[in-house]
């Protein structure tokens, strides 16, 4: 088995088929610029944190929950600041330093990751806002009778 494995590893001719059958994904190369965007998405229950090129192709993403946080743990400035500080390491690491921010979301946390990334050595340029209002939106659900 071990052999197999390491027989289709060796051969440059594509994705070599799996145990299951199915063939295994060819990983992405993504360009990694000094500039790039950070996308913050700090909902009610998870903050997720991507890391972009100015494509908008991720270099490095994390979340509160792959951080290993769970349930209403996950929704704290602490986790944010741990999901982005794994992230922007990564991100760092590959070359880039300079992001402009896009921040989502009414959670906590928002303002923690921002800064820890700015600790982890990539320069915060601009700040933006992009948590979308709803101009009156949907109709309300109709009030309790008790």
């Amino acid at each position: 088995m071990a052999k197999q494995a390491q027989q289709g590893q060796g051969s440059g001719a594509g994705a070599a088929p799996s145990p299951t059958g199915k063939a295994a994904a060819k990983k992405r190369v993504v360009k990694v610029e000094a500039v790039g965007q950070a996308h913050i998405n700090a909902t009610f229950n998870n903050l997720i944190i991507s890391l972009t090129n100015n494509a908008g192709q991720v270099i490095s993403w994390s979340s509160a929950g792959k951080m290993g946080f769970r349930g209403s743990k996950k929704n704290t400035p602490y986790a944010a600041q741990m999901a982005a500080n794994d992230c922007g390491k990564v991100a760092h690491d590959l070359g880039l330093r300079k992001v402009k921010v896009f921040v989502k979301g009414p959670g906590a946390g928002r303002e923690s990751a921002i800064r820890t990334l700015t600790a982890v050595g990539i320069e915060v340029s601009e700040i933006m806002d992009i948590t979308p209002i709803p101009h009156n939106g949907c109709r309300a659900p109709k009030r309790r009778r008790v």
